[in-house]
Order: C-alpha cells, then sequence, then structure tokens
C-alpha cells in the first residue's frame, strides 16, 4: 500500500513539474484543443445527459465546457458531494450562473433547491476529472475516492471520459484494481482509447 502512495506522489510530482513549465498561453492553447475535440467526439455528440464536475484549481478548467454544453441542449449533469462517506448526488443544471452555490470547499456545485435530482442510470457519458492518467485508463485523482466510486456505480453503457493536457500522461499508474479505469481520455495531442 505505501508503494503505491509513493509511486502515486512521484506521478504527481512529474506531473505537475511538467504543467509547472509550460506557460499560461501555452495551456489555454492546449486546453482549446481539447476542448474542440470534446465537441467533436462522437459520443459526446450523440449523448443526452452528461456527467460534468467543476474544478479544483489544479483540473482542466471546465466553465466554457459546461456553458458550450448547455448553449447546445445538453443535460448537464453536477455532483453534490455530502458529508457520507464517498456520497454524492447528481442534479441537472440549466444556468451556470443560476443554478450554482460555493460549498464549504470553494468548489462550486448544484444548489438543489433550483436544480432537479438526476439518477445514475440517466447518464449517457461521464467526464472525470484526474490530476494523471496512463494509457490503460488508470487514473490519479485526489484521494477522497469520490470519483473511484462514480466510475464503479456508472452504467455499462455509460462512456467514461477524462480530458488531460498530454503534460498529464504518464507510463503507468499503480491502481488497485482496474475496475476504477476511465475509457477514453482526449488530450491536446491524441484520444486515447483504454487498451
Amino acid at each position: 500500500m505505501d508503494d503505491m502512495k509513493n509511486g502515486k506522489s512521484s506521478v504527481l510530482a512529474q506531473v505537475a513539474g511538467r504543467l509547472d513549465a509550460l506557460s499560461p498561453e501555452t495551456l489555454e492553447e492546449k486546453y482549446q484543443t481539447i476542448e474542440n475535440k470534446l465537441f467533436e467526439f462522437a459520443n459526446f455528440l450523440e449523448s443526452q445527459q452528461v456527467f460534468m464536475y467543476t474544478p479544483t484549481s489544479t483540473e482542466i478548467p471546465m466553465e466554457t465546457i459546461i456553458r458550450r454544453s448547455l448553449d447546445i441542449e445538453k443535460g448537464v449533469i453536477l455532483p453534490v458531494f455530502t458529508d457520507a462517506k464517498n456520497a454524492f448526488h447528481l442534479y441537472k443544471i440549466s444556468d451556470y450562473d443560476k443554478d450554482l452555490v460555493m460549498n464549504a470547499n470553494d468548489i462550486l456545485e448544484p444548489n438543489p433547491e433550483r436544480c432537479k435530482k438526476i439518477a445514475l442510470d440517466d447518464v449517457d457519458i461521464a467526464i472525470i476529472p484526474g490530476l494523471a492518467f496512463d494509457d490503460k485508463g488508470g487514473r490519479v485523482g485526489f484521494g477522497n475516492n469520490y470519483y473511484a466510486k462514480l466510475i464503479t456505480k456508472l452504467p455499462e453503457t455509460c462512456r467514461k471520459v477524462s480530458l488531460a493536457y498530454e503534460d498529464q500522461i504518464v507510463d503507468q499508474i499503480q491502481m488497485e484494481s482496474r475496475k476504477f479505469t476511465v475509457d477514453i481520455i482526449i488530450t491536446d495531442e491524441r484520444v486515447i482509447y483504454k487498451i
């Protein structure tokens, strides 16, 4: 277990070093490429209900993607995490500016009083955050296991997709189980299908 923790720490340090070396302009350019690829991606275009997330400062920015998705009338579903261990509820938003509130961790989340609760089975495609990835769909998140748990609960038919800078892709991520992997990773250089 300690080996796995140390392995993840070194992967995160490696990725952080790569990203820190990039200028804000380069990151913005890479982000634009990733966003455009997502909006050309067949699985995304065909989906009705899209699970997304509102990021922390170290993840791919999502505001523009969420706003664009709402503009083309996608059902945008966001999580509200509860105090119970790794528990969450899903809500559909229709207005980025009116439907989101800041939670105790300074992360935007749907306001349950304004938004409709959605069942996990209604999700067609899920955009899963992460800090580092490998080409087998392995991912390292923040270590709170919210998204690892979500991945295992999504319907079989739901595509699990991550958006990442190519600089976040590493050779291998040690994982307890491959059931926590994503199916597809869209980077600024390629689309990686889990092998």
